[in-house]
């Protein structure tokens, strides 16, 4: 026999044996069989459930949309219908304002049937409403042409929960209009009995005017009470097609629980005015009371202050409690023989516009001025202001380590003030945020480190 050399021998097979092959391949067929049974009931991306009907054909498989469930594919169409309702009813309330202005108010002013202040007496804040709207529209309607550029025919990538609180700021415009509405109605009928022209003009407006649809001015009138009513409506829709795992879920109750708030607010300022009309009502819990209680607040330190709405920012608010000692040996004594009363204390910080865009309000501009605003608790449905705002830009806040349960305020030349929270740690907040825009006001504090006497020694003073 002739004997073959190794290096002329070649390996045909795989260096596997057959019985290792014949595993490979059962293994392999498992674990492509496993594949496809999950392919064919992988979870519905929205909700997790793997209830989504098995596809046979490639092609319907393909284009199953987002591998959604039945459930979940409802949804996002009632999501995408609620999203295009509230757009396109806001974009029919602009309609009906700019109606109120065009067709009545312009009119009715060229041809001098009412002077000015008649005029602003009926129409009240018409146009800050309108440029509210515009932009509030504009906001709306680019991020709804953007979700279809980009392929999202659910239109899954809008948030108007986000959108809504960035122009939150037109609620207390909402709430000028509607306090003002009762007043605004009597004197509109007052003077269409008194003055003949006027009646003329709003018939033969009602009745040959197409863009009127038929409609008086009292119905255009109302077109702010009805939009502000119907927001919750609107995105409570809007909330109930929305998954709690999408990121304006949170956005979208922040943004209801507001409007709603605001609705009472405005309910209770008509009734202590002695108006007999309210606009819906809405089941108050101890949150949406608080939250009424709040607004109450901030409308009246706004007021008190006489800031723009949009330069100010409400940095900390809620109750303290507080006591003014007669000498300044309090410390010694400890603040177990200060006498404190209840107070509502707001801290407000009026900030230079970086933009006149309303986006950019998320970037504040330098500081002007600090207060804060000390106010008593309410009494019979009012709030009374303890004396006028304390500026910061007078006063130096310290604390000292024997009594870290308060701190003290000293006005400068007037009077002294000392603080405290049922909470020591919400303590030592305030007084790290009263500090921090004390020190940003007043070149002089820089000098002096913000200490209430040059003399303080500054080791035992809390950093």
């Amino acid at each position: 026999a002739t004997r073959t050399k190794s290096v002329d021998v070649e390996r045909a097979d795989s260096g596997i044996g057959q019985m290792s092959a014949r595993k490979w391949r059962s293994r392999a067929s498992e674990t492509l069989s496993s594949l496809q049974a999950w392919e064919a009931h992988r979870p519905c991306t929205d909700c997790g459930e793997r209830d989504l009907p098995v596809e046979t054909d490639v092609q319907n498989c393909n284009q199953r949309r987002a591998d959604l469930c039945e459930k979940c594919r409802k949804r996002r169409t009632e999501r995408k219908e609620s999203v295009l309702e509230f757009v396109n009813t806001e974009a029919s309330y602009g309609e009906d304002l700019r109606i109120i202005k065009e067709e009545f108010y312009l009119p009715m002013q060229a041809a001098g049937l009412l002077t000015q202040e008649q005029l602003l007496g009926i129409f009240s804040n018409i146009q800050e409403l309108i440029d509210l709207n515009e932009n509030f529209l504009e906001v709306l309607q680019e991020e709804i042409d953007q979700a279809f550029d980009q392929g999202d025919d659910d239109l899954m990538t809008v948030c108007i929960g986000e959108i809504f609180l960035e122009f939150v700021n037109m609620l207390p415009a909402f709430q000028t209009y509607c306090l003002q509405q009762s007043s605004s109605v009597n004197m509109l009928n007052a003077l269409e009995k008194e003055k003949e022209l006027l009646r003329i003009f709003l018939n033969v407006s009602q009745n040959d005017n197409t863009a009127l649809r038929r409609m008086n001015l009292r119905s255009f009138l109302m077109a702010p009470l009805q939009r502000v009513t119907k927001y919750p409506l609107l995105l409570s829709r809007i909330i109930k097609a929305t998954t709690e795992y999408h990121p304006d879920h949170g956005s979208l109750r922040e943004a209801k629980s507001r409007i709603e708030s605001h609705l009472e607010h405005i309910n209770m300022k008509t009734k202590q005015e002695g108006n007999t009309w309210t606009l819906r009502s809405f089941r108050q819990d101890s949150k949406k009371k608080r939250e009424v209680i709040n607004i109450e607040m901030r409308e009246t330190a706004l007021k008190t202050v006489g800031w723009l709405r949009e330069e100010t920012r409400f940095v900390m608010e809620g109750s303290l409690q507080l006591a003014q000692p007669p000498d300044g040996q309090w410390v010694k004594k400890g603040s177990k023989t200060l006498k404190f009363q209840n107070m509502q204390v707001l801290l407000l910080v009026n900030m230079k516009r970086v933009s006149e865009s309303s986006l950019e309000s998320a970037e504040p501009g330098p500081v002007k001025d600090a207060v804060l605003v000390l106010i008593r608790d309410k009494n019979n449905g009012k709030f009374h202001l303890l004396r006028e705002p304390l500026r910061l830009s007078n006063c130096i806040v310290s604390t000292d380590p024997d009594c870290d349960d308060t701190f003290e305020l000293i006005e400068i030349r007037r009077e002294a003030f000392v603080f405290r929270d049922s909470d020591r740690a919400r303590t030592h907040h305030w007084f790290r945020q009263i500090r921090r825009y004390s020190r940003e006001l007043g070149s002089w504090k820089k000098r002096r480190n913000a200490l209430p006497n040059i003399m303080i020694n500054t080791p035992h003073t809390r950093p």
